[in-house]
Order: structure tokens, then sequence, then C-alpha cells
């Protein structure tokens, strides 16, 4: 199973938080948020991620997590597809003869694209790059638009933390009040934020 993999089988954690990046990287903080996760998630029309990963592909060969990472680096933390999406995108690329995979060594494979999809993507250049706008479009309008981008991407970071030590088996009584310890000092500090 590949880094990532496993995390978009688990929601609903903490009331609504997105901890493994299914719709919104950093989560749903109420009604209002969760109408931005609904938005989020239809950001991609038909067709239109399978162009997108094309467009990554073509900047440089990527392993189908690294086009998550991409994906919510443009979108300033605000998005980020599923490995349940990517994968079969992928996959179905590979049937098109627009992308091919490579095995590396870790059993992992890299995807990169083929001249069929050069050509494909070439032919669809105006929605590839309407449909990358409209994503960096909406990491600018959320939470604070631009300034708040890398608090955002920090925390989805610490979501995606928390979850692997809640998903990691069972811990013993001082892991668990560290990981407390560490929460309520993250709280506290923040709060002395302002």
């Amino acid at each position: 199973m590949h880094c990532g993999e496993h995390r978009h089988r688990h929601r609903g954690l903490g009331g609504g938080w997105d901890w493994f990046g299914e719709g919104l990287g950093i989560g749903g903080f109420g009604p209002g948020m969760r109408q931005r996760a609904r938005r989020a998630g239809r950001m991609f029309g038909q067709g239109d991620l399978k162009l997108v990963i094309l467009q990554l592909l073509e900047e440089k060969p990527r392993h189908g997590y690294d086009i998550i990472r991409e994906l919510e680096q443009r979108s300033g933390g605000s998005y980020s597809p599923s490995p349940g999406t990517v994968y079969p995108t992928l996959s179905l690329l590979e049937e098109m003869d627009y992308a091919k995979a490579t095995v590396e060594e870790s059993g992992k494979k890299v995807y990169s694209i083929t001249d069929e999809g050069r050509k494909y993507l070439a032919e669809n250049r105006d929605s590839v790059d309407e449909v990358l706008e409209r994503l960096v479009e909406f990491g600018r309008n959320l939470f604070g638009g631009r300034e708040m981008i890398q608090a955002h991407e920090a925390m989805g970071a610490l979501g995606r933390a928390y979850a692997r030590v809640v998903m990691g088996g069972p811990r013993t009584r001082e892991q668990v009040e560290k990981v407390v310890e560490v929460l309520r000092k993250a709280a506290a500090d923040l709060d002395a934020v302002g």
C-alpha cells in the first residue's frame, strides 16, 4: 500500500474534520465550511481530473501520492483528491495510452505522460488551464485568503499526523498523555495569537 493510500477510508473523526484529505485538507469548521467542501468535491467535472493529472505528468513523472500533494499545494491546502479517485484515474490514463507506469525497486509506480497523452493535452489546453485556475482561485478565497495558505497547510499536516496516531493501533497511556499534551499546547499557543 502506498503512503497515504489508507487515508481515504476513514471519515468523520473529530466532528467533521477531514483528517484524511478527502475533500478539504484542513477540515470542516461548520455549516458554511461544509458547503465549501461540497463545492470543492465538484471542482472537477467529468474528465477534468484526467486532464489535470496529465498536465502534472507533463511537468515531470510522478507517483500517485505526489499528484495528490501537488494538487493540495496548488489549492493552498484547501483541496486534496482522495487516493481512491487519483489511482483509478491513473489506471484509466494507462489504458488509454496517455500515461505509462514504471515500477521502482520499492514497488511504487512512477507515472509519466506518453506522446498520445501530450497530444490529448494539447487538444484540451483551454480546459486544463481553466480547471487549474479554478483550483488556485478556490484556495485564495478560502479561510482568510492567500495570507493563510501556509497556516491551512500546517493544519492539514497536524490533522494527518493525529490521524496516523489514532489509526496506528493501540497506544500506551504515556503516548496518549503526550498526544493530549501536544494538542493542548498547540491550542493554547493559537489562542495566544489572538
